[in-house]
């Protein structure tokens, strides 16, 4: 059974945001998650992550100075977690209808309280058995697209038997996606090697 690990607090066709059950606990940058609209599972890529003030108008502030551990400071301020949440946001990559994978956006934005759940390792490798996504990551926005799609992709590889033919196969898929940028090409696969 998959991790619930949060649940979607903003909702768009090519992203969203989630808020984490636990405090200080996201995915790791670039895992595959999954939420729904209810009738299509959407799958999308972790592209960052934050943890802030439930209100935006207060910054929390420093309470450590006399501790001699972080945890003290929680133990000290049970508050704290109720003041405090954990976010992520995620870039759509693809759908799920019945037993049908699609590597594009899906048709509807998830649902606003939807659960998302981190993908098992055989959800990511069905959904990676194409690499088709990666040019939805390769056109983002993201100040930091190229170091999710290497997080992803060396993600990935850890759910396969032969995670160097994954990564390998990834790099080449890359240098056809790359061919007129050899300078971003060579960057990402600087990352992707583990």
């Amino acid at each position: 059974m998959a991790a619930r690990i949060g649940e979607v607090i903003e909702a768009s066709t090519g992203s969203f945001v989630a808020e984490c059950y636990d405090l200080h606990s996201p995915p790791p940058l670039g895992s595959l998650v999954r939420t729904s609209d209810s009738e299509v599972d959407i799958f999308g890529v972790v592209c960052h992550a934050s943890t802030e003030s439930i209100d935006p108008g207060r910054r929390p502030v420093a309470r450590g100075r006399d501790e001699h551990d972080e945890e003290n400071i929680y133990r000290q301020h049970p508050q704290l977690s109720r003041l405090l949440r954990t976010t992520f946001e995620t870039l759509a990559v693809g759908h799920r209808q019945g037993d049908n994978i699609y590597r594009y956006l899906p048709p509807r934005p998830p649902r606003v309280h939807g659960f998302v759940y981190l993908c098992e390792p055989d959800d990511v490798r069905r959904f990676t058995a194409s690499l088709d996504f990666l040019t939805i990551l390769l056109g983002a926005k993201e100040v930091t697209a190229d170091e999710v799609i290497s997080a992803c992709l060396r993600l990935a590889s850890c759910a396969y038997d032969d995670s160097r033919a994954f990564l390998v196969g990834a790099g080449k898929e890359l240098a056809i996606l790359l061919s007129s940028d050899l300078n971003r090409l060579n960057s990402v696969l600087r990352r992707i090697r583990q």
